[in-house]
């Protein structure tokens, strides 16, 4: 693939249906009219009050528009925004970022909210603040929020004041481009992981786990000199992990596949 640079201006849609562009999974012009169309029809749901608005506009979304889940919810197709303007599905992430979208032409504003596993959206209705889930389009309180922390990380798991704080439309993008590098894992498309990786690295070039997955998947393609060079920067950075062992004996292997080769 060609050198595609996030630095710089990021936007949505524009961004992620670049990216999607740039990684050949759909044009962005397909997806673009896709949204034009989606967006022409949402002017008609501007009343003047504000929670009136917002109601209307979500059940023009989920009854008349049909956008819903995915089926194949950790899929590539289900991380994709552009996939998700086309055919009106996506995951969690795809749906509220289009909400946000459409909540933006209503004059109302939709932050996103990164919860571990689960994208959602806060709207501040004078002091009081709705959280909004995407993937039901109902609004949900602290406990439910709780339990959905509970159900990606263990019950164990506390509630973190961090994890309702809104988050940068860069955040955003990024938990795009992690779950599009998951599902392209999950397909085995390892050269559209990889991408995805690289992406990622540019923004996050210090983020030892990214690096350490970018050894895996290059290894997938054979490219073993960049997964023992990736590994290498792990172990320098990353001394003291708790893994820091196995990547070193993965290292070993990888070395002695290339003297055996030579």
């Amino acid at each position: 693939m060609s050198d595609f640079s996030l630095q710089g201006g990021i936007s949505v849609p524009e961004t992620p249906l670049s990216i999607i562009e740039h990684l050949g999974l759909m044009s962005r012009e397909q997806a673009e009219w896709a949204w034009y169309e989606i967006a022409g029809g949402v002017l008609s749901h501007y009343l003047v009050d504000q929670r009136a608005r917002l109601d209307a506009m979500l059940s023009w979304f989920y009854r008349d528009l049909g956008f819903s889940p995915r089926e194949q919810y950790f899929s590539l197709e289900a991380a994709s925004l552009a996939h998700g303007l086309l055919y009106r599905q996506g995951n969690s992430t795809v749906l509220a970022t289009v909400i946000m979208l459409l909540a933006k032409q209503l004059d109302l504003t939709l932050e996103p909210i990164l919860l571990p596993g689960q994208t959602l959206l806060c709207w501040k209705q004078g002091k009081q603040k709705l959280l909004l889930d995407p993937l039901s389009g109902e609004f949900i309180d602290r406990k439910r929020v709780h339990a959905l922390v509970r159900g990606e990380l263990g019950n164990a798991a506390p509630m973190k004041v961090a994890y309702v704080k809104p988050v940068s439309v860069k955040a955003l993008v990024s938990r795009m481009l992690q779950e599009l590098k998951a599902g392209a894992i999950v397909a085995q498309r390892f050269d559209v992981a990889l991408e995805c990786c690289n992406m990622l690295i540019d923004w996050h070039p210090d983020d030892t786990l990214l690096i350490r997955e970018r050894a895996f998947i290059a290894q997938q393609l054979g490219a073993n000199r960049q997964a023992e060079a990736d590994l290498r920067q792990f172990i320098e950075l990353s001394p003291h992990d708790p893994v820091i062992e196995l990547v070193k004996m993965q290292l070993k292997e990888l070395s002695q596949h290339h003297e055996t080769l030579h």
